[in-house]
């Protein structure tokens, strides 16, 4: 099992910044892709950034150059540094990690934290 504490949300002004973090206590599963997701009131879950090994990044089109996913992996630690934030940013954040038992590494379980607000005001 694995199991995601998220920190770092909250209220920011449009321009401002605000960073993320998501730490995995992976036990003996092995962390693989990590990454971040928002839900907005009314709207679909949808993908913000992931981020596989620690350089292979990938960005929505909506957050692409103000959003920098970074991960640190001698601490199963996920960060999500937001910056020139807009009002349509505002949203819940979820954490999500995949992660292989030891038995079957072939396999993938998800893993969803448990969501973070973040509200950018005009």
């Amino acid at each position: 099992q694995v199991q995601l504490v998220e920190s770092g949300g909250g209220l920011a002004q449009a321009g401002g910044s605000l960073r993320l973090s998501c730490a995995a206590s992976g036990g003996i599963f092995t962390i693989n892709g990590m990454g971040w997701y928002r839900q907005a009131p009314g709207k679909q879950r949808e993908l913000v950034a992931t981020i596989l090994g620690s350089r292979r990044a990938n960005y929505s089109d909506s957050v692409k150059g103000r959003f920098t996913i970074s991960r640190d992996n001698a601490k199963n630690t996920v960060y999500l540094q937001m910056n020139s934030l807009k009002p349509e940013d505002t949203a819940v954040y979820y954490c999500n990690v995949d992660a292989s038992p030891p038995w079957d590494l072939k396999r993938t379980f998800h893993y969803w934290g448990q969501g973070t607000q973040v509200t950018v005001s005009s």
